[in-house]
């Protein structure tokens, strides 16, 4: 599938707003969402994903990140994944540098695996070298996807708050080919 990283803009909202809907209506995690799950308001949220954008803006209980919604050829919102520029506590240890998901109409049809690519490259580009991604242990699909984009198993972890295990992996950033 041939997808498109951009920004979230104004003129997404609708998108978003229907994105968000079909992912609570999944019972979907919103994984690489920012806030979106608790943020009924599309305008508010872009507000928040700006405010993360830079370190002297982004609010002290979060990090800098870039948020990417993922488009289709038809400007349809297919997936949103989160980039993470440094860690916080929580992160270091269950979140790392990347979260994702894919709207569940879009799922089994490697947009995942094209978003976290394309991630990628951008985490090249601001001098990442190498990145975390933390799934659910019993995720096969998000793991695959990982696996696909390089992503070597280091350990599982206990996330005592949402009580699930993680799996963590990291990826090696070399020169893109």
């Amino acid at each position: 599938m041939t997808i498109l990283l951009r920004e979230p803009t104004a003129e997404m909202v609708p998108e978003i707003a229907a994105y968000r809907q079909e992912m609570l209506a999944a019972g979907s995690s919103m994984d690489g969402c920012g806030s979106l799950r608790h943020t009924g308001d599309p305008l508010q949220w872009l507000a928040q994903v700006e405010s993360m954008r830079r370190e002297e803006t982004c609010p002290p209980q979060w990090v800098p990140a870039t948020q990417f919604v993922a488009l289709d050829q038809d400007g349809r919102l297919v997936g949103m994944i989160q980039v993470r520029r440094r860690f916080n506590d929580f992160l270091e240890r269950y979140g790392g540098h990347i979260g994702y998901s894919v709207r569940p109409g879009q799922r089994r049809r490697g947009v995942a695996k094209e978003m976290l690519r394309q991630a990628l490259a951008y985490c090249r580009e601001i001098g990442l070298t190498r990145v975390l991604i933390t799934c659910l242990e019993e995720n096969e699909a998000s793991r695959r996807t990982i696996l696909a984009n390089g992503g070597v198993y280091e350990s599982t972890v206990f996330e005592p708050q949402e009580q699930v295990r993680l799996q963590r992996y990291w990826i090696t950033l070399g020169e893109e080919s």
